[in-house]
């Protein structure tokens, strides 16, 4: 078997460096539940008030403050740090099983089909209508062929289309000076040009928008677009994302002047920022896993791919972080590709927004505002999260049926 794109140089037992940055989901995990333990005490009991918008939490926190009212303080103290040490010990556990965790993946390679610097096109095969697929730029495409079980880009060539994957690659010295421009006009165009005939367009997250700009540029090369959870209003309700770039931004604007990419960790220390309480909830739900199970399996094969990021080109970390997150350039009509303005109301093709419900990192409304003003645009709202939506059980049933069936109707 040809080792896929997945994580490079991994002995079939070496122990995961992941999950990344490694100290901050410690430190994190650690500060949480030492944190509560020694807060108590001086809370005096005094759960405090709760905002009505909450609901039911306010309800739950009077009926807490109506039960601990008769419990002797030192009874309670000593049961709260032996729950702390339960959860904390629940999380090393599950973190470590995960680092020790037998799997890697491993598949069968698709043809490369066309490779310029560090990016490839890959051909999944299929007898029909070509299908080019645009990921991230800031996580690796395999998400979308994750393992023999999971995978949007066998699943499509099952389905009767041609889908070949964009694989980016990490940053080479010649991408660390890109631009949007050089991804979309340069790499993108070209890539469309390798396929020697009309192709649908499909993106997902930031590659969405590198769709989106792309159908607007090659409008008689283009079919039409699927955009999976593409985000457009960088400021809508629910994304947590603007206030922490705008007081990191001269940090982040030194760091890039230095290095002249954004690395993976402070990649992924922004995303943990979005939910830190995520980490320490899912390596709990782990560590209660059987490792041999099939759950525990797909557990490690997603948390592997989380982890094996790319690093962002320097200009490009500008364009998404200051331009898009800090002054909302794609909503204003002020983010520009090869010198002309990413319009959406311009686009001419049919389109399928993609927009589960249930999305953490580009929260619906961001994506909704896309759907809104691009012509004819039709939406599809699965009951999933960002991820999930490409990988999670119920994917196949309601993204990748869906958005096969409508790709075979153009």
């Amino acid at each position: 078997m040809k080792p896929g794109p997945g994580p490079a140089g991994l002995a079939p037992l070496a122990r995961r460096v992941g999950p990344r940055p490694l100290a901050l989901h410690l430190a994190a995990a650690t500060s949480i539940w030492t944190g509560s333990k020694n807060a108590w005490p001086l809370s005096s009991g005094d759960l405090g008030s709760w905002s009505p918008s909450l609901g039911n939490l306010s309800l739950v926190s009077a009926s807490l403050a109506a039960e601990l009212a008769n419990v002797p303080p030192e009874k309670l103290a000593a049961a709260l740090d032996l729950e702390s040490r339960a959860r904390l010990d629940q999380f090393l556990t599950g973190l470590e099983t995960y680092r020790a965790h037998k799997y890697r993946r491993d598949l069968d390679e698709p043809p490369v089909v066309w490779r310029e610097g560090t990016t490839r096109l890959l051909d999944y095969g299929g007898a029909g209508p070509p299908v080019l697929v645009i990921p991230s730029l800031v996580n690796r495409a395999y998400v979308l062929d994750l393992d023999d079980e999971t995978s949007m880009m066998r699943h499509l060539a099952a389905q009767g289309l041609r889908p070949l994957l964009v694989d980016w690659g990490a940053p080479g010295e010649v991408e660390r000076k890109f631009t949007l421009t050089d991804y979309i006009a340069g790499r993108l165009g070209r890539a469309l040009d390798a396929i020697d005939e009309p192709a649908a367009l499909l993106g997902y997250c930031m590659g969405g928008n590198l769709a989106l700009s792309l159908a607007l540029l090659r409008p008689r090369d283009v079919t039409g677009v699927v955009l999976m959870a593409t985000p457009w209003d960088f400021h809508a309700p629910m994304g947590g994302a603007h206030p922490v770039l705008k007081a990191l931004g001269p940090a982040l604007d030194a760091m890039i002047d230095v290095l002249g990419e954004l690395p993976v960790d402070v990649l992924q220390t922004l995303f943990f920022s979005l939910d830190p309480t995520q980490s320490w909830a899912k390596f709990r739900g782990f560590a209660a896993l059987d490792p041999e199970s099939d759950a525990a399996r797909r557990f490690v094969a997603l948390e592997d791919w989380a982890n094996d990021g790319i690093p962002l080109a320097g200009g490009v970390a500008r364009e998404c972080l200051f331009g898009w997150y800090g002054d909302n350039s794609p909503a204003a009509g002020k983010w520009f590709v090869a010198g002309e303005p990413v319009l959406p109301d311009a686009v001419d093709v049919p389109s399928l927004h993609v927009i589960p419900a249930r999305d953490r990192i580009v929260p619906p409304e961001s994506a909704r505002a896309l759907a809104a003003i691009v012509p004819g645009a039709t939406m599809l709202t699965p009951q999933a999260g960002h991820v999930g939506m490409a990988v999670g059980s119920r994917a196949e049933r309601e993204v990748w049926e869906p958005v096969a069936q409508w790709l075979l109707k153009l």
